[in-house]
């Protein structure tokens, strides 16, 4: 590809084939919604359906959705989860790996072996899991989109959760890693970092005005993010216009980390 080959439909995700882990709720509905915006099939993995509004959203940009359940960190599901997704279209060329929880504890002394356990699992050992499953397929046809979900706390400390802020540091040390893995089959790795964004789960933090102030401060733009602001870097990621594009994290802050 040169300058004078390139077009928009390098954008476009059209007859592309993937799989979101925690696809149906929050930020990551937005990534699930991108994808089918783009052209591409989704299928969502969680351990719980939604209320229906995913797959409205998806079908209603005219793609397919598939939902299926599982609890990633079980075995095998990570295997199972992938053969699926290759078993009802033909090929996995996208995965986002966006499950993952945070567990608050304000007495550091308390955040106990429990807590960190179950967050590394799910947020970092899935993850790996995922790639591991899924690149089995992308190496054979020697193509493949990963795109790994991280924070501002891949950058920033963890107050209250340090495992939290553990497993994104870790998540943006996978991407690099593998990225050095996978290039060579023409499969590129990266994350998405986003910032601080209106959803049910931060409505008390934005209803309350001391903290909605402080949080507002850091933001050049001014505004906590809109799911809509996390479909480009999406798009982007998964498309052919991003093929020399990888090891990266894509920080879509509003400028936070400016300040």
């Amino acid at each position: 590809m040169n300058t004078i080959d390139f077009s928009l439909d390098f954008f476009s995700l059209k007859g592309k084939n993937a799989i979101v882990t925690g696809g149906n709720g929050g930020l990551g509905q937005a990534f699930s919604l991108a994808l089918a915006k783009g052209g591409a099939n989704v299928m969502v993995a969680s351990l719980k359906d939604d209320d229906g509004s995913t797959k409205k959203l998806i079908e209603d940009a005219g793609a397919q959705f598939r939902f299926i359940e599982g609890d990633i960190t079980a075995d095998d599901e990570c295997k199972h989860i992938v053969e699926a997704c290759v078993n009802t279209w033909g090929s996995i060329d996208i995965l986002i790996n966006c499950a993952g929880i945070n567990i608050n504890v304000q007495d550091v002394t308390k955040f106990t072996r429990t807590e960190w356990d179950k967050m590394i699992s799910i947020n970092l050992t899935a993850a790996f899991d995922m790639i591991h499953e899924s690149c089995k397929y992308m190496i054979k046809q020697e193509s493949g989109k990963i795109i790994n979900i991280g924070s501002l706390y891949s950058f920033l400390g963890g107050q209250w959760s340090p495992a939290y802020a553990a497993t994104k540091h870790g998540i943006i040390g996978l991407t690099k890693a593998m990225c050095d893995e996978l290039g060579q089959f023409n499969i590129q790795v990266n994350a998405i970092a986003p910032g601080y964004y209106a959803t049910p789960l931060t409505e008390m933090t934005r209803n309350d005005e001391k903290s909605n102030a402080r949080i507002l401060s850091h933001i050049p733009a001014n505004r906590w993010g809109y799911a809509a602001d996390l479909m480009g870097a999406t798009v982007f990621l998964s498309s052919a216009a991003s093929n020399y594009v990888s090891g990266t994290t894509l920080t879509v802050d509003g400028g936070y980390l400016m300040r």
